[in-house]
């Protein structure tokens, strides 16, 4: 190897340096206010107590670490992602700790709060104005934005979390890991779904520790991922408007759809009974387990995943008049 190309290569190591050393091993509470007259226990594996906010930091550790080893990321890539938020803050932080230039495609539905975060540390913002023609969707033309920035930047990495088989690979040997060893015996595992690397990689590592848990995937409505009808939707961060290439559907036991309505119902539920500030998907992820009380068994033992804070929704989900104006109330 010449000396010069050695000059450009980071350790894989540099990114455990300092705040990236504490992604993971994230709480996981029993919900025993919030669900106090069920015949059954919740807990909630609180993501948002990652660094970066929100269960993205695991992929987004992970997937860069394996592009350092192979070298696809070195000194001077520019790291370049589409999302709805939470990616793009937890990739904010970790190529700041790199020092590398982050650029993120993200679309009018990302909230100020996120953008702002983005911009705290470091990453650069591409908007992209109009959706898709042919779905009527920002998410295809995010992707296409990002292959122009790919073409027109050298020495630039995509990480796409919609394919990176490293998206889903962080929660089978993270997420479900940890979960797994606080509740040995697991009834049921609720989860959103968007790239759908959450819900694979909890479900692959379930189904490989021959775990006979209920895989409940928790989708929005207007969401494609699971063949539903396409629809507006107003949160960020839950169902998509095409199947991402992660999708294992097969994996999953029963989907269950949640409104925007829904969302900010278990959001102010969590909030009033567990003083938990979560984001709009953990919201309907509380929603989904009430949906389906009268279903689950006495004594069944639940999980659910609750992505992010819910200080990113402080404009939307937690704001009265927001939520007025949107005929959010139940």
């Amino acid at each position: 190897m010449r000396e010069d190309r050695r000059e450009e290569l980071l350790n894989e190591r540099d990114i455990l340096n300092g705040i990236g050393s504490t992604i993971g091993n994230t709480p996981l509470v029993p919900l025993r206010r919030l669900f106090a007259d069920a015949s059954f226990e919740v807990h909630a594996k609180l993501e948002m107590m990652n660094p970066g906010g929100s269960s993205k930091d695991r992929p987004a550790l992970r997937i860069l670490r394996e592009a350092i080893r192979t070298g696809d990321v070195r000194q001077g890539t520019t790291v370049i992602e589409s999302s709805s938020g939470n990616m793009a803050i937890s990739l904010a932080q970790l190529c700041r700790i790199l020092g590398l230039r982050f650029i993120c495609v993200v679309d009018p539905r990302t909230t100020d709060t996120h953008l702002r975060l983005i911009r705290c540390l470091g990453g650069e913002i591409e908007r992209v104005e109009q959706p898709d023609s042919a779905s009527g969707d920002y998410l295809p033309a995010r992707i296409r934005r990002v292959q122009q920035l790919r073409k027109s930047i050298r020495n630039s990495y995509w990480t796409n979390q919609y394919g990176n088989p490293n998206n889903y690979l962080a929660h089978y040997e993270g997420t479900m890991s940890e979960i797994l060893s606080a509740l040995p015996r697991l009834d049921y595992l609720f989860c959103g779904v968007s790239s759908c690397g959450t819900l694979r990689g909890c479900a692959e590592k379930l189904k490989d520790s021959g775990n006979p848990t209920r895989i409940i995937a928790v989708d929005a409505v207007g969401s494609v991922i699971f063949g539903g009808n396409r629809g507006n939707r107003r949160f960020p961060g839950l169902g998509a408007a095409i199947a991402p290439s992660l999708s294992r559907p097969e994996l999953v036991d029963r989907v269950v759809y949640v409104s925007e309505r829904d969302c900010v119902a278990g959001c102010m539920d969590l909030v009033r009974s567990e003083a938990i500030l979560a984001g709009a998907s953990s919201g309907g992820i509380v929603s989904a387990i009430r949906s389906l009380s009268d279903e689950i068994p006495p004594g069944a033992i639940c999980a659910a995943i609750l992505p992010d804070r819910g200080e990113r929704y402080l404009d939307t989900v937690f704001d009265e008049d927001w939520v007025r104006r949107h005929a959010l109330f139940e």
